[in-house]
């Protein structure tokens, strides 16, 4: 495209999802019922799986912006939607967790070293959002905006998350096809677009997983299934004393 799309035209194209795309569900499942066939441990197996089903999360969006005739005007560098909140639950900081566990030494250390100083310079205000009961307060992202607070992931000095390929859903799913000044000049723009139904499939693939590895009586690190129904802010999932 020549151009960036206008509000109007993105609301037109998206309009057109139903028409135009249709989720595969069975390529979720497929991949826990090869991983659950796979001779590992049950901690190789929700691991593996983890990382195949973020990689689809990503090529379903690209399915989907081929098909709409979207190209996201979203560049690496620009970190506007860095400073969102990010609620996960226990299960998914978990994985996140062993994930960078198994990061090379150097990258690991550094990623530590980054969450000490995130802490350190914006501890008390993150005290305070976390007082904010994010199911009951509709406003909760703007009060979180207006902070103006960075990813726990997010190095701002590249304006690169660090922890790039095991980020959550909702960074993956959240784009922009408008001018990428509408991020610049607005706490909550309208233009851009959360394909967040893809997170229904992608846990719903997790959740049979670990139904399974239950029965089989041996869920690894997941405490199953209290950790999927504990959520929290990502960067509460950090925090001295969760990391590990």
């Amino acid at each position: 495209m020549g151009k960036y799309l206008s509000y109007k035209e993105i609301q037109n194209r998206c309009g057109k999802l139903q028409e135009k795309y249709q989720i595969e569900e069975e390529r979720f499942y497929r991949v826990v019922e090869i991983w659950a066939e796979s001779n590992v441990s049950p901690g190789d197996k929700l691991l593996g799986s983890f990382h195949e089903l973020l990689h689809i999360v990503n090529e379903e969006m690209d399915t989907i912006e081929s098909n709409l005739d979207l190209a996201s005007s979203c560049q690496m560098g620009c970190a506007f939607c860095c400073y969102y909140p990010i609620i996960i639950n226990k299960m998914e900081a978990k994985l996140m967790k062993q994930a960078i566990a198994a990061f090379p030494e150097q990258r690991r250390k550094k990623l530590h070293a980054h969450f000490t100083h995130y802490f350190q310079e914006y501890g008390s205000q993150l005290e305070e959002l976390s007082a904010i009961e994010t199911e009951t307060d509709q406003e909760f992202k703007l009060a979180y905006r207006v902070k103006q607070l960075p990813c726990v992931m997010l190095d701002t000095e590249t304006n690169q998350c660090m922890a790039y390929e095991i980020r959550p859903i909702p960074c993956r799913t959240y784009v922009n096809y408008a001018d990428p000044k509408v991020c610049q000049q607005n706490l909550m723009p309208k233009e851009t677009v959360s394909f967040e139904f893809l997170y229904g499939e992608y846990m719903g693939a997790l959740n049979e997983f670990l139904q399974f590895l239950y029965e089989e009586e041996d869920t690894a690190f997941i405490d199953y299934p209290n950790d999927l129904y504990t959520q929290d802010y990502l960067f509460n999932w950090f925090k001295e004393g969760e990391r590990d």
